[in-house]
């Protein structure tokens, strides 16, 4: 490969909450066993060179004053969004920053529905959504996903329908590739989903950030692409962050078609005062998507794919007790480990609690909905990958 994704970098004393913080109250590593990142969504790899060469070249400048976004800017992410997605048509004044996704979820949420209304998503639900559902003060319906006889999550249109006339929702949150789940839909669910949308005059968020990061032998479907209804229904979500690991530097993207939805989301974000880009963080996007990016993101896919095998076979094989439905897309894992805790007699607090203990520092899965659950990120070297699940087989998952 041209990039390193072998290498473990030191993170330690650099910003990073992934490798300083274990995030489970009274849990602690036992001497002999160094930290292995597996918790919050933050990928353990260099970024690819031209981000840091971006944001050099301009910080070599001696002034950082008052800026507006470049036209070079704009044109990166139409470029990327046509070639990595498909997406033609696509213009300067459809798409506008926002300092995060769930950011610009909160101007949705204020622009579309009152203090108290019902919002519809799915669950598992992101535990971004529950946290900027509950500070808004909207009240959370879920339709829960469904696994087939294959393990697959799939949706239930027939409940999502049902929940949106009873509660008389008309403002919902559709997260594409799905988080935690890992599920990449195909077109004709998100046709479907947007059916159900449709005929409930119901207004679509759509959260796209894991886009980019889905597996071989799977294609991301922009939700707005569709259907024209679903170009004029959608406010779509995108950004950088996950995909080339900049979340410190904060910077995201509507694209929002509709004029009628595009006025009231961003006059809802310019009400803080504060949803204004930072100069470095657009020269950092200018830099994550030149021609560059789509060699080093094609080869980071190659990566997350290889890892996803080896950690869901290795589950299989090993850990009797233990499920997950093998993700599509992103490059977390969502475990099920409800039959494992009930044979051993073991809590869910003292299993997570063991996982750490041996260093591999794993996340809590039970607030993003299911009882049982436990939240792993694969994006590391694949020696820390093997590293981690040989370290569970050993002193966690023991027969």
């Amino acid at each position: 490969m041209k990039y390193d994704f072998t290498s473990m970098m030191d993170r330690k004393g650099k910003d990073a909450i992934a490798v300083d913080v274990i995030p489970f109250p009274g849990a602690e590593v036992e001497n002999g066993f160094d930290r292995i990142p597996m918790w919050v969504a933050d990928m353990n790899f260099p970024v690819v060179p031209t981000i840091q060469e971006s944001i050099r070249e301009r910080a070599a400048h001696p002034a950082f004053g008052y800026f507006n976004p470049s036209e070079e800017y704009f044109d990166s992410i139409i470029r990327w969004q046509e070639r990595r997605n498909g997406v033609t048509g696509l213009t300067k004044e459809a798409i506008g920053y926002e300092n995060g996704v769930l950011g610009c979820v909160s101007s949705a949420l204020q622009a579309f529905s009152a203090p108290g209304e019902a919002i519809l998503v799915h669950s598992p639900t992101y535990i971004g959504f529950t946290h900027v559902l509950e500070e808004n003060g909207r009240k959370i319906i879920h339709s829960p996903l469904k696994q087939d006889e294959a393990g697959v999550w799939r949706m239930d249109y027939e409940d999502m329908d049902r929940k949106l006339k009873e509660n008389h929702i008309h403002l919902a949150i559709f997260c594409s590739p799905h988080n935690p789940c890992g599920r990449v839909w195909q077109r004709e669910e998100i046709e479907a989903a947007m059916e159900v949308y449709r005929q409930n005059q119901c207004i679509v968020i759509s959260d796209e950030i894991w886009s980019d990061l889905v597996l071989e032998g799977h294609c991301h479907i922009p939700t707005q692409s569709v259907s024209k209804d679903a170009r004029q229904r959608t406010i779509a979500v995108y950004a950088p962050s996950k995909t080339f690991n900049l979340a410190g530097l904060i910077g995201s993207y509507h694209i929002i078609y509709n004029p009628w939805l595009r006025d009231r989301v961003r006059k809802q974000a310019a009400l803080s005062h504060y949803n204004s880009m930072n100069v470095l963080s657009m020269h950092a996007l200018i830099g994550a998507y030149r021609e560059e990016g789509y060699e080093w993101v094609d080869e980071l896919r190659e990566v997350l794919t290889q890892n996803v095998d080896f950690a869901c076979d290795f589950i299989r094989e090993h850990f009797r007790g233990v499920s997950l439905a093998k993700p599509e897309g992103t490059y977390m894992l969502y475990l099920d480990c409800e039959e494992w805790c009930k044979k051993k007699g073991i809590s869910m607090e003292e299993l997570i609690r063991q996982g750490i203990r041996v260093g591999v520092i794993w996340q809590d899965g039970r607030p993003f909905g299911c009882p049982y659950a436990i939240r792993m990120n694969l994006a590391l070297p694949l020696s820390r990958v093997q590293e981690a699940f040989e370290r569970l087989r050993e002193y966690v998952f023991t027969k």
